[in-house]
C-alpha cells in the first residue's frame, strides 16, 4: 500500500501570511533588472519587484 498523508487545515495566521504587508507599505523588493539607462532622467536606474504583490518601482543611482 502507499503512504498515508496527513492533510492539515492552514491555520489563519500561515493563510493570510504577507497580505497586509504590502497594503500597509512592507514590500518585499528584488531587483528586477540592474544597471538599466533611463533617457529621460539621464542615468542608471535599477528596477524592483515586490515578490509579493507585483508592484515595481526604479530607483536612480
Amino acid at each position: 500500500m502507499g503512504d498515508i498523508l496527513q492533510f492539515k487545515k492552514p491555520s489563519l495566521a500561515e493563510k493570510h501570511k504577507g497580505k497586509t504587508l504590502c497594503s500597509r507599505g512592507f514590500h518585499k523588493w528584488r531587483i528586477l533588472q540592474e544597471k538599466q539607462f533611463d533617457v529621460k532622467q539621464g542615468k542608471l536606474v535599477t528596477l524592483y519587484r515586490c515578490s509579493r504583490c507585483g508592484k515595481t518601482k526604479t530607483e536612480g543611482s
